[in-house]
């Protein structure tokens, strides 16, 4: 009985160091920016499938170097995603601040076409996304040397736009009707890939009658590791200060000369790079597809949620608390040890399965935050108000 608790209490644990390191970006994004972005499970979905690709890329190179992806996945899935949350931050979100209805619904249409884009890249789609941006962009880039830029911008934009997408589409008709299958085929499609750990990876560690796996004693050291560098980075970088300065009163920080919309667009990155920690993470413990990010997204705001916003010592408590609790009711690890209460056995058997579980946690917090709204540790001061 106890060695079922203990095993439950850890894979609990691993579960709430998933959602961890999931909500860290989320949690910095939002409690600095108010953003509700319903994008961050789909930069999450990216930061897997560049481990897919890391992964198949290295097996061509053979061992040693396949048993070393995941470091180099890591690294490339952090700045991919960062990258992608620096062009949404720019072309995006930087003109929706202060309108929150307005951010959800952009980030949700940007959710949707990550989703699809996933289901349908290939080489035809790629190049015509390049051809696009090299006629648009640099068309703008060239014209915004002139001293009367700003009178001509729209016009600039109504132009270059359907005439950049109308060279694009041609191009890419013409590519698809000359070489056909080959470069018209989808990289991945709908259907869900695997990543293979390494084989260091691989089986567990065994503690008495305590199974961990190897995998996922490396998920929950990857999230210490996040966790300290973002503390680190947040309290010892002349950037971190700057973000908590923001995060605590933004108009005094830029009468102070801070850079805001410089500090929006690090920050913003900084969360996107960390969603696809997130996604190399979990691309470990199962598929990667197209909607892997919409398994996550649900429960990594309701992390930040009731940690409280922008505190990062909350969602770590948050984050142990929602996996644990899940799992435990999920698993009907319970179950045996109050087999002498009757009701209460029927209650976690019915309780007893992933949905079910799901719905039972979802109630826990909203009657936990009719108690305390702002989260375990609820932001004080003029932040509150501003």
């Amino acid at each position: 009985m106890i060695a079922g608790l203990l095993d439950g209490i850890f894979n609990g644990i691993s579960i709430g160091a998933v959602l961890l390191i999931s909500a860290l970006g989320l949690a910095i994004v939002f409690g600095l920016m108010g953003v509700i972005n319903l994008a961050h499970g789909e930069l999450m979905m990216l930061g897997a499938y560049t481990t897919f690709v890391v992964q198949n890329g290295f097996k061509i190179l053979g061992k040693p170097w396949s048993e070393t992806y995941i470091v180099f996945a890591l690294i490339l899935a952090f700045l991919v995603t960062a990258g992608v949350g620096l062009v949404l931050e720019r072309g995006v979100i930087r003109y929706l601040y202060g309108r929150p209805l307005e951010t959800l619904l952009a980030t949700w249409g940007v959710s949707l076409i990550l989703q699809q884009f996933a289901r349908s890249v290939s080489w035809v789609l790629v190049i015509g996304i390049g051809i696009f941006c090299l006629l648009f962009f640099g068309a703008f880039w060239i014209l915004s040397r002139r001293p009367d830029f700003e009178r001509i911008r729209n016009w600039v934009i109504a132009i270059m736009s359907p005439i950049s997408l109308g060279v694009a589409s041609a191009t890419s008709a013409v590519l698809g009707q000359t070489y056909k299958l080959a470069v018209t085929k989808p990289w991945f499609g709908a259907q869900n890939v695997d990543v293979t750990a390494p084989s260091w990876l691989r089986g567990g560690l065994r503690l008495g009658t305590l199974q961990m796996p190897y995998t996922r004693l490396f998920i929950i050291a990857l999230t210490i590791v996040c966790v300290a560098g973002i503390y680190v980075f947040l309290q010892r970088s002349p950037w971190g200060l700057r973000i908590r300065s923001v995060m605590q009163n933004r108009s005094m920080s830029a009468c102070l000369g801070i850079p805001t919309a410089k500090v929006d667009a690090i920050t913003f990155a900084l969360g996107s790079g960390l969603a696809g920690i997130a996604g190399c993470a979990i691309s470990l413990l199962g598929s990667v597809g197209p909607n892997t990010g919409q398994n996550y997204i649900v429960d990594t705001f309701m992390v930040v949620v009731v940690g409280g916003v922008g505190k990062l010592v909350g969602s770590i408590v948050a984050a142990m608390g929602i996996g644990t609790i899940n799992y435990l009711i999920s698993s009907k690890v319970l179950v045996p040890m109050v087999a002498p209460i009757k009701p209460l056995v029927d209650f976690f058997e019915f309780f007893g399965t992933t949905s079910m579980a799901k719905v039972m946690v979802f109630a826990l917090i909203i009657a936990f935050l009719q108690v305390r709204p702002g989260g375990i540790f609820p932001q004080k001061g003029r932040s509150v108000d501003a």
